[in-house]
């Protein structure tokens, strides 16, 4: 099923949540309120007409000049249409909430960390929502686009014992 008829059965199916649907080369997106994230995805998983069964990926994004400043991208495929698309949710600065999507894809669980860890997007419901890439004290979200380039000026807790462990890496180029 092409894209675009895709998007427009998600704006059938659900006309107050979907905000706009954008088209770029034989790609669609979705943009989509967060409120409901949980029954469009429950949706696009289990009509078998659309059938999205793999979630391709789960992201989030930072425009801080834009009101909402945060989104959070779903790329979702058909191993057995062999259609995808995207949904783009939304997340206002001031309420960084999402209801999880891991009983729809248990996949999700990792995307979800990942995006809390490097963006600071809470994912409700989510089982064990905690950093996954960085340490568990470190202070702020590194893919925000106001995070210091340098980061924190202070070194966490193991730095030491990963400069030893990592002192030999050097020998293992190949020249």
């Amino acid at each position: 099923m092409e894209p675009l008829k895709i998007a427009k059965r998600i704006k059938d199916r659900f006309p107050e949540e979907v905000i706009d649907i954008v088209q770029f080369l034989d790609q669609a997106s979705v943009i989509i309120k967060k409120d409901r994230i949980v029954d469009l995805c429950r949706y696009l998983h289990d009509d078998p007409d659309l059938y999205f069964n793999y979630l391709a990926d789960l992201c989030g994004i930072d425009y801080p000049e834009r009101k909402p400043r945060f989104e959070v991208i779903y790329n979702l495929y058909s191993l057995t249409h062999k259609h995808r698309i995207r949904l783009r949710a939304g997340i206002p600065e001031e309420d960084l909430n999402i209801e999880s999507v891991i009983p729809v894809w248990v996949g999700a669980n990792w995307h979800e960390r990942e995006t809390y860890d490097m963006y600071g997007i809470n994912f409700k419901g989510h089982p064990d929502l905690r950093r996954i890439l960085l340490p568990e004290d470190w202070e702020g979200y590194p893919l925000r686009k106001d995070y210091p380039l340098k980061g924190p000026d202070k070194e966490y807790r193991g730095y030491e014992e990963i400069k030893e462990t990592h002192k030999h890496d050097d020998e293992w180029t190949i020249r």
